[in-house]
């Protein structure tokens, strides 16, 4: 029996999505997007951090639309990478297409929202895209009392060849199991993350 050639997320004149147009597309063609993914590498997002855009546009009254993760190990890492500390960074809130420009406090950019990250484990109860890493924001880098706590976020690589161009689509956590979808996000690879540690190779 032949092999059936795999599909890949194409754009109405044929060519691949970037980064903008992504960003610009519908929830259909997003949904679409994040069920033909890949999981990406845990080895891809270790050390860097990755311009975000929310779809959603409320978020741009609130003032967060556009943003940048962070992946990184803290220690020296062995083997395979089976899960990863991160943080959100605030970044100047400017049109689309200008660069991500952090903001800068005491001399620092400001980091906050941080999660723990790790390909999507079908036992738990965050298990909806088995074909993405998960990114869980109940961790003790939070205060208990910050809202982003209940964030889940489910991220994966939109081509197979391509580990610069990610997508990702965001939960709050409600009671038990229950998860109310916010918005899909565009992540793509920007700069090194000032707090990884590296392999103990380095």
């Amino acid at each position: 029996m032949a092999k059936t050639k795999k599909t890949i997320l194409l754009q109405p004149n044929g060519e691949r999505y970037d980064y903008v147009a992504l960003a610009l597309a519908d929830n259909q063609t997003l949904e679409q997007a994040m069920r033909m993914g890949s999981q990406p590498r845990m080895e891809d997002l270790a050390g860097w951090e990755f311009r975000g855009y929310n779809t959603l546009d409320l978020t741009g009254l609130l003032g967060f639309r556009k943003f940048k993760k962070g992946f990184y190990s803290p220690r020296p890492i062995e083997g395979t990478i089976e899960e990863l500390q991160g943080y959100n960074v605030q970044v100047v809130q400017t049109p689309l297409g200008d660069p991500w420009i952090d903001r800068i406090k005491s001399g620092q950019a400001i980091r906050h929202a941080w999660y723990r990250c790790h390909p999507v484990r079908m036992t738990d109860v965050d298990c909806r895209y088995p074909n993405a890493v998960l990114i869980n924001y109940d961790c003790e880098d939070n205060n208990p009392l910050d809202p982003s706590k209940r964030l889940r976020d489910y991220v994966v690589q939109v081509y197979p060849d391509d580990p610069d161009l990610l997508l990702g689509k965001a939960y709050v956590a409600l009671a038990g199991p229950l998860r109310l979808f916010v918005s899909y996000f565009i992540l793509g690879r920007n700069n090194p993350s000032p707090l990884h540690v590296g392999s103990s190779s380095q």
